[in-house]
């Protein structure tokens, strides 16, 4: 075995020791609870891709449109020679807009928990982009503290695509802005995507889709318990269940025990009544004033908004307030 398959292993080792952790912890506790960053295996990955493509999914084709339509204006507000902080950068395709718009970019900055899908996505980029300085930095981006040394003295500009702030509670969207806030520094700015509320029924088929593409998302964490931690789930015993909670304005994810069952985790026993229900994931939704009162819970001001002519999605820029 070389050094590098010796790696990957010891990073696997690890990922499977944190996953277990996560979902004995998540079984244990009521209600139920597995954090949703666990739905992004590679097979996973490869079903989330194929949702962005379906017709219900508007969100990745609004924003791409977004991005498409305003990076040359985000690259103005920037101006020249700033540095790109990406928070969850994945494969870094929205990245590229602005990779494509922003002027002298000094060094761009991707960060991501998964190590192997960092180094993959750094290498495609050194490829495509010969004269950009790519810093990868593998991290939880909740609990990142410092940047690369080569941002030093450089604009920041970070970049939050996504909605991915809508997959956090109230009280960690503003840590995490709060932190970026602070690493971003004074002159500083954050593109921030964010989902806007709209028709519940809209949003319902958004994640409901008539294709059960995001069903088959939802019941893989089931599988990779399976595979990975020797768990003994029957899927057709439970059932992806998502719906849009008005009040709380936010849409719920969860699996959805179909019946009385008992199920072993890595040794572990546990019990399931029929309707019993594992949270997975919401996805919050925010209009105008929403976006505005986050913003400022972490001494953000809204510099800039762009939308698309159906106000499904909104793109904004934040600076230091």
């Amino acid at each position: 075995m070389n050094v590098s398959a010796l790696a990957i292993d010891r990073l696997e080792a690890v990922d499977r020791s944190e996953f277990a952790d996560a979902v004995l912890a998540g079984l244990s506790r009521h209600p139920r609870a597995i954090p949703a960053r666990f739905l992004y295996d590679e097979r996973g990955s490869e079903l989330f891709d194929q949702i962005c493509e379906l017709p219900e999914y508007y969100l990745t084709r609004t924003e791409t449109s977004i991005l498409e339509s305003c990076a040359p204006e985000i690259a103005a507000l920037a101006g020249p020679g700033c540095a790109l902080i990406e928070y969850g950068s994945g494969s870094s395709v929205k990245s590229r807009l602005l990779l494509d718009a922003l002027v002298d970019l000094s060094v761009y900055v991707p960060i991501d928990v998964s190590r192997r899908h960092l180094d993959g996505t750094a290498a495609a980029l050194r490829r495509d982009y010969p004269s950009l300085d790519v810093r990868p930095v593998c991290a939880d981006y909740m609990a990142l503290s410092e940047l690369p040394e080569e941002v030093n003295g450089a604009r920041r500009l970070g970049f939050f695509p996504g909605s991915t702030i809508g997959n956090l509670t109230p009280g960690e969207a503003t840590a995490f802005l709060r932190r970026a806030r602070a690493l971003l520094g004074d002159k500083g700015a954050l593109v921030l995507g964010v989902d806007l509320k709209k028709d519940p029924r809209r949003l319902h088929d958004a994640y409901n889709d008539s294709a059960e593409v995001t069903a088959q998302f939802s019941l893989n964490l089931l599988h990779r318990m399976n595979r990975e931690l020797g768990a003994d789930f029957d899927l057709a015993g439970f059932a992806h269940d998502a719906f849009y909670n008005a009040l709380e304005g936010r849409i719920e994810i969860y699996l959805r025990s179909l019946r009385p069952q008992v199920v072993t985790v890595a040794g572990r026993r546990f019990s399931f009544s029929a309707g019993e229900r594992i949270h997975t994931e919401w996805s919050y939704k925010f209009d105008s004033a929403g976006i505005a009162a986050l913003a400022a819970s972490a001494s953000f001001a809204i510099a800039r908004t762009w939308t698309d002519p159906a106000n499904l999605f909104a793109v904004t820029y934040l600076v230091a307030a």
